[in-house]
């Protein structure tokens, strides 16, 4: 998967002007947050997955995933992924979303919201990601009478919202929906149940986090070509030579992991077990890589690295909070352990090499 479209140059040009994170990390206050979402927002790269018809950017789901991954090279603390993937869902079900910050929900495996014949909404999400501050929230809700599941939109006020944040410092929050009247809902198509927003969110976590990871490469290989110690930069050491060799091979496995879920989701008709096995690889893969990246990433750096005026712990703390979201990498092993279980030994290899 290759990041030079349009639509991700213009990401990548704009999060350096508006969100680039050492200027972030020296702000005194978030009154460049706001200035910054508009911008995005008035360029459509929010709505990337939201067809023209329903007032979106009409882009291809692969040029989305290209917008994600400049997110994660610029640990962006605003709710683009986020309002990206609700607009997805909401786009899903022919819901035309609103302008604004959006969220979605369930993030959390085991979370489950229903829709009671009265058309009111039930039900509580743990961990939902920038809950606190969205407009709206796109919720993926059962039937209490079965069948077909629904895509509601909430208006945020109409649910009950806790604090919290994640190890990034970003909202993360449970939210309580308590007979909850919709702005709108609709019917799911069959294909679309939680575990495929589950895996639409595996997919677009891990794209973020190989982007972050890219991001920490360059940071730790500037720092080692810069730093000197005994009289010659740290660079020419062997030892940090062989961490940072180690740090580009865990990035290279994260962006290729991610770019063939992605590029699967792209291409795939349903979310089948071929997207299963896909998404779940990479989620399990890239959280993988996050922890071993941002731990040769501070060795390389030291104590500065650890320090709240140096930018590196804007990007491993959001490598760490979103290891979870979407399902951790202990979830998804146990899913991919089923699925080859079930399949039998026979039909594991077949089932590899077809992709």
């Amino acid at each position: 998967m290759t990041n030079d479209s349009i639509i991700a140059e213009t990401a990548r040009r704009m999060l350096a002007d508006l969100c680039e994170p050492q200027a972030v990390n020296r702000a005194s206050d978030d009154s460049w947050m706001a200035p910054a979402w508009h911008a995005l927002e008035n360029l459509g790269l929010t709505r990337t997955w939201v067809p023209e018809e329903l007032n979106g950017a009409g882009a291809e789901v692969a040029e989305g995933f290209a917008v994600l991954r400049e997110t994660g090279r610029a640990a962006v603390s605003l709710p683009v992924a986020e309002t990206l993937l609700a607009g997805w869902l909401l786009s899903q079900a022919g819901i035309t979303p609103p302008s604004g910050v959006l969220t979605c929900g369930p993030a959390r495996v085991g979370d489950q919201v229903v829709l009671a014949g009265s058309g009111t909404l039930s039900g509580r999400l743990r961990a939902v990601p920038f809950a606190k501050g969205a407009e709206h929230l796109a919720v993926l809700a059962e039937r209490e009478a079965g069948g077909t599941g629904v895509v509601a939109l909430v208006k945020a006020g109409d649910a009950e919202i806790a604090d919290g944040a994640s190890l990034a410092g970003d909202p993360l929050n449970t939210v309580v929906l308590n007979g909850v009247r919709p702005v709108e809902v609709a019917d799911a198509t069959p294909a679309l149940d939680g575990n495929a927003l589950l895996l639409m969110g595996a997919a677009v976590r891990a794209m973020q986090m190989a982007g972050a990871l890219e991001a920490i490469l360059d940071i730790a290989v500037a720092y080692a070509n810069e730093r000197v110690a005994f009289g010659k930069p740290i660079g020419k050491f062997q030892a940090v030579q062989h961490n940072l060799a180690r740090l580009a091979g865990e990035v290279a496995a994260a962006l290729a992991a991610a770019g063939s879920a992605a590029e699967v989701i792209a291409t795939a008709s349903a979310f089948d077990e071929g997207v299963l096995l896909e998404a779940a690889s990479a989620k399990i893969r890239v959280g993988e890589a996050a922890t071993e990246g941002a731990g040769i990433a501070h060795q390389v750096l030291g104590a500065i690295g650890f320090t709240k005026e140096h930018v590196l712990h804007r990007y491993t703390q959001r490598l760490w909070a979103w290891r979870d979201d979407f399902g951790s990498e202990s979830q998804w092993a146990v899913r991919l352990g089923q699925l080859v279980a079930t399949k039998g030994a026979d039909a594991l290899w077949p089932m590899l090499a077809a992709r």
